[in-house]
């Protein structure tokens, strides 16, 4: 075995026990044998960067990782991450769109399914990227990354949930309860898609059915006080309209 291989062997035993002082110091040396030899050596550089805080640095590692392999997938969802992380939402969404079209597209078995550790992650960035353009106030960019997530994992209860805010900040209520009811149906006692589900009734004016949500919840977590203000204006709306005049 080569010095170069051994370094490597040391340097990737480091970096998955987490001693990252360690493993980085070789990876620098192994840089400098073979500057263009390795996509992971640069990508596990970039991510030890991120870790310490330095995006930009991170930023330069996973670029090069993708230089050496455009197709290096794990990369260019870091590469995405960290472009979040410093606020350059643009170039986040084209490196994440080029990687999802190619992982689609060439990263399938011979079932014709992707990988589906590979697809899991792309589901979370989709969702991340998501909940970024929601932020920002892009709601239709927002429910299409929400969508694209659950093609992927159409259980992922958090995302069918954002997707159903999504949709009520947008105005379509009749399709936000759909949505948070569908949440329901995957997780029963899942409790984030039934206080959205009661806002969304509440908003409407279904004061009846956003109590009998939010008094769900409250059994389910009796200790919750989240839901309690809303309680509190159900029964009151509630009873504003029983005594007022017909």
């Amino acid at each position: 075995m080569s010095d170069f291989e051994n370094k490597y062997k040391q340097a990737q035993l480091y970096f998955e026990d987490e001693c990252y002082l360690e493993a980085e110091k070789l990876f620098y040396e192994l840089i400098t044998i073979l500057p263009n030899s390795c996509a992971d050596i640069y990508n596990n550089l970039g991510f030890i960067k991120h870790q310490a805080g330095d995006f930009e640095q991170s930023i330069t590692f996973f670029k090069k990782a993708l230089e050496i392999n455009p197709h290096y997938t794990e990369a260019a969802l870091n590469l995405t991450i960290a472009y979040n992380d410093t606020e350059q939402y643009e170039k986040a969404a084209a490196v994440f769109s080029k990687a999802a079209k190619f992982a689609s597209e060439k990263g399938r078995d011979g079932k014709g399914k992707i990988d589906p550790f590979l697809e899991g992650k792309l589901a979370n960035e989709h969702f991340k990227l998501g909940n970024t353009y929601f932020e920002a106030g892009l709601l239709e960019d927002a429910e299409e990354q929400y969508r694209k997530a659950l093609s992927m994992r159409p259980n992922f209860v958090d995302v069918i949930t954002r997707l159903g805010i999504t949709l009520r900040e947008k105005g379509s209520y009749n399709e936000a309860i759909d949505t948070f009811r569908m949440a329901k149906e995957v997780k029963r006692t899942y409790t984030p898609a039934m206080i959205h589900l009661g806002i969304t009734y509440y908003t409407n004016g279904f004061f009846d059915m956003a109590l009998k949500e939010w008094e769900a919840v409250k059994e389910i977590d009796p200790k919750g006080t989240e839901v309690d203000v809303y309680l509190s204006l159900a029964k009151k709306q509630i009873i504003s309209e029983e005594e007022s005049p017909e």
